[in-house]
């Protein structure tokens, strides 16, 4: 996957529980699971903090 995203709605790439915000991986991960009909693992190259914009983000996606 090549990703781009406003991270200024999100507490950063990676999941949190106790967040306020939601993740970036949360919804890409919701929304692959929405669009195939199971579930989806993403992993990205690097992560980014709470409020930090992405261009060109590179991840995978395991089944």
């Amino acid at each position: 996957l090549d990703l781009a995203y406003f991270g200024s709605d999100f507490c950063g790439w990676q999941r949190q529980a106790q967040s306020k915000k939601p993740s970036v991986q949360k919804i890409v991960e919701d929304a692959m699971q929405d669009a195939l009909g199971y579930a989806v693992n993403v992993r990205v190259a690097g992560r980014t903090d709470a409020g930090v914009h992405a261009l060109g983000q590179i991840g995978r996606v395991r089944t």
